[in-house]
C-alpha cells in the first residue's frame, strides 16, 4: 500500500446542518501492514459556509496537505482525494463522538476509526537518522517548472566550505507521490543518503513531490516524462548557484527515479553522471506482469490461465487507443471474466470492484509506464553510470532487470559503467532476511553502509 503513505488532497467539505463537533483535530489509526499503523492527523476548521481542512502524517513528515472533494451529509463524511488514489467514508457515531469508516485505497479498503482524543504515535527506532545540528549547511529551496506552472520545494545541503566548489546530486524518488526525505515504512531512505554524501563533499538537491509535501501541482495527472520536467527544473536551479559545481551535476534515482535519470540525462548536456538504485530493464508491461504474477499474495487454481488474464488486462490497457474506450474495453473484459470472478470474496460489490480495478489501470502514469522502456534511453546515454541492485529485492527483482540494464550500458556510449547486485538487500537497500515489503518497517536500518559507501565513493570518483 505504498501510495498510502504518499496521500491526501483538499477537503472542501459541502455542508448543510452538519455539527459544530465536526470542527477542531482529529485523529486514525491507518493499519498498512500487519501491526504497523500509520497516525493520520485531520484539522477541520470552519470558514465562511465550508469546511477547510488539512491532514498531516508525522511518521512520513507529512503535513499541511489539502484534499479534492469532501462532503459532510447524513451524519457521513466522504472525502474523496481519488486525484491521489484514495477515498474516505465515515458514519458519525453519535454515542462515541467518533466518525467510524473505510479508507479505500483503489481496490484494497482497511478501516478507520477517526477521534479527537489524543494518539500517541509509537516512534520507532532509526538510528542512521542524522541529528541536528548537522555538520553542514543546510537550506529550504524553491524552484518553478516553467512548463507546468509550478513550485517544487525542497532542501539543498552544502559541505563545509573547503576552499573548491563541490560536485552535486539530484535525488529523484520512486513511484507514488513522495516527500523530500522519500519516507516510506518508517523509514526516511533520502536524508540518510543526502546526510551521508554531504558529510563526504557533495552537496544534495531533494525535494517534494509536485502536488505533495510544499510542492505544488497535481502528482495525479503526472507521468514519468514529466516528473522528468520536475528533475530538469532543478537541473535549471542548480545552474544558477554560485556555491556548487555546476559542471559537475549528477542525478541519484530510485526505483522509478532510476528510469528517469536516463530520460533526464538525454535531454540535458549539464548532467556529468547518474546513479540507478533498482530500477527497471525492461518495458512496464512486462514490469506490471512479472510483478503481478510472482508476486501476488493469493493462491491461483490454474497458474497459466491466471497468467494469460493478467497479460490480457495489460494489453488492453496499455493500447495506444484513446482512454475513454480503453476504460470501455477493460471493463467488458473484467465483467466476463471466469477468473476474476472466482477471485472476488462473496461479499465484494463486482461493479464497484472492476470500476476501481479499470480506474487503477487506466491513469495517466500507468498508460505511459506500460509503454516506457528505460533500456532504450540507457542506450543514448553518454555519461558515466552506475546501477545498483539488492539480490533481495522483490519489487525490481536483479534477476529479471539486472542484465537488461548491463547490455544497455555496454550498448551505450558511456565510457565508465559499472552495475553492482549487493547481496541481501531489498528495494530499499536495507540489510534484509526476505525481502519483502512487509519488512521493511521492522527493519531498523534505513540504509545499508555498504550501499551508501559504494554511491559515495563512485561519485567522489567521477568529480574529482
Amino acid at each position: 500500500m505504498k501510495k498510502i503513505l504518499a496521500i491526501l488532497s483538499l477537503l472542501l467539505i459541502t455542508t448543510s446542518g452538519f455539527s459544530q463537533e465536526l470542527e477542531g483535530v482529529w485523529n486514525g489509526n491507518l493499519e498498512v501492514q500487519s501491526g504497523r499503523k500509520l497516525l493520520f492527523i485531520f484539522q477541520i476548521s470552519k470558514t465562511a459556509d465550508k469546511l477547510e481542512s488539512e491532514i498531516a502524517i508525522p511518521s512520513q513528515g507529512v503535513k499541511g496537505i489539502k484534499p479534492t472533494l469532501t462532503t459532510f451529509e447524513d451524519n457521513t463524511l466522504f472525502i474523496d482525494a481519488s486525484n491521489v488514489g484514495f477515498k474516505y467514508t465515515g458514519k458519525w457515531n453519535d454515542t462515541s463522538g467518533n466518525i467510524e469508516g473505510t479508507f479505500q485505497e483503489g481496490v484494497n479498503k482497511v478501516p478507520l476509526v477517526l477521534t479527537k482524543e489524543i494518539i500517541e504515535e509509537v516512534k520507532l527506532n532509526r538510528p542512521q537518522e542524522p541529528i541536528k545540528p548537522y555538520p553542514y549547511q543546510e537550506e529550504e529551496v524553491k524552484f518553478e517548472n516553467q512548463r507546468d506552472k509550478m513550485t517544487l520545494a525542497g532542501t539543498l545541503t552544502l559541505p563545509r566550505p573547503s576552499g573548491k566548489k563541490p560536485p552535486v546530486v539530484i535525488l529523484i524518488s520512486g513511484s507514488g507521490a513522495q516527500d523530500r526525505d522519500e519516507s516510506f515504512a518508517g523509514h526516511k531512505p533520502f536524508l540518510v543518503l543526502s546526510d551521508y554524501l554531504t558529510r563526504n563533499g557533495i552537496a544534495v538537491l531533494r525535494y517534494d513531490d509536485r502536488g505533495f509535501g510544499e510542492s505544488t501541482g497535481n502528482f495525479a495527472e503526472g507521468t514519468t516524462a514529466d516528473f522528468a520536467t520536475d528533475v530538469l527544473s532543478a537541473i535549471d536551479f542548480l545552474r544558477n548557484r554560485t556555491d556548487i559545481d555546476t559542471k559537475k551535476i549528477g542525478l541519484v534515482g530510485h526505483s522509478e527515479g532510476a528510469i528517469i535519470a536516463p530520460m533526464v540525462a538525454n535531454q540535458s548536456k549539464e548532467v556529468a553522471f547518474i546513479v540507478m538504485l533498482a530500477g527497471t530493464g525492461t518495458a512496464g508491461k512486462e514490469v506490471s506482469l512479472t510483478q503481478a504474477v510472482d508476486y501476488r499474495n493469493f493462491p491461483v487454481a490454474n497458474e497459466k490461465q491466471y497468467e494469460a488474464y493478467v497479460k490480457r488486462a495489460i494489453e488492453i490497457a496499455s493500447s495506444e487507443k484513446k482512454t475513454d474506450i480503453v476504460k470501455v474495453e477493460l471493463t467488458a473484459f473484467y465483467q466476463n471474466s471466469e477468473i476474476l470472478t472466482s477471485l472476488l470474496p462473496p461479499n465484494v460489490d463486482k461493479d464497484e470492484f472492476i470500476e476501481n480495478l479499470v480506474s487503477t489501470r487506466t491513469t495517466p502514469w500507468i498508460r505511459y509506464f506500460y509503454n516506457y522502456n528505460p533500456a532504450n534511453e540507457i542506450r543514448k546515454i553518454k555519461i558515466p553510470a552506475l546501477a545498483l541492485y539488492g539480490s533481495n529485492d522483490t519489487q525490481v527483482p536483479s534477476k529479471y532487470h539486472l542484465e537488461p540494464v548491463k547490455d544497455a550500458l555496454a550498448e551505450s556510449k558511456s565510457k565508465k559503467y559499472e552495475v553492482v547486485l549487493l547481496e541481501g538487500l531489498n528495494h530499499l537497500f536495507q540489510e534484509s532476511k526476505t525481502g519483502r515489503i512487509s519488512e521493511y518497517a521492522q527493519i531498523e536500518q534505513t540504509f545499508a553502509p555498504e550501499a551508501l559507501e559504494i554511491i559515495g565513493g563512485w561519485i567522489l570518483k567521477q568529480t574529482r
